[in-house]
């Protein structure tokens, strides 16, 4: 007898942006990408994946310091691919799978872009975020400074290095 199509059940699929669909049961938690009929590469974000995968830790403890959030938990992955869904709607899709205990994901977001794609977009609106906050400061200084060093900011360069040192092509990847 077969299974019901339900959002989280056994036979669930996502169906992409690109028209294409992929098995939820085809994705697992070292997953960051992968190569679709399409021709194209989609990220692959999980609930669990740290923020540490876009941004070193000590800034992650800064976001979570000084960001509040809706429902008072912590700023996390859920709230980064929020921000980008927001901006992107048409080039993410999500899907709750929190009721399938076979996955290992209550949430799984995947994007038309690439992996190395997602993170410059990821890291561009936690600047924005950022500079969002700085101005609410009201500290001219601050404002200015942050500016300034921004203006020196290279999300490219910034993104390269970050992945060569987290080494995103092995999954047992360590925080920077």
């Amino acid at each position: 007898m077969s299974e019901p199509r339900v959002p989280g059940g056994r036979g669930a699929e996502l169906s992409l942006p690109c028209g294409e669909s992929v098995a939820v049961h085809d994705l697992d938690m070292g997953m960051r990408e992968f190569a679709c009929p399409c021709g194209a590469t989609h990220a692959v974000v999980m609930d669990m994946h740290p923020l540490g995968r876009w941004v070193p830790e000590d800034l992650v403890a800064v976001l979570r310091e000084t960001v509040g959030t809706s429902t008072g938990d912590e700023f996390d992955t859920m709230h980064v691919m929020g921000m980008v869904l927001e901006e992107f709607p048409e080039a993410v899709v999500s899907l709750d799978a929190s009721e399938d205990g076979h996955v290992g994901f209550a949430l799984v977001w995947v994007t038309d872009f690439d992996a190395r794609r997602l993170h410059e977009i990821v890291v561009e609106l936690l600047v924005e975020l950022m500079e969002h906050a700085v101005s609410h400061a009201r500290d001219d200084r601050a404002m200015t400074e942050f500016e300034e060093q921004m203006l020196q900011f290279d999300v490219s360069a910034f993104v390269e290095e970050y992945r060569a040192q987290r080494d995103f092509e092995d999954e047992f990847d360590r925080p920077a």
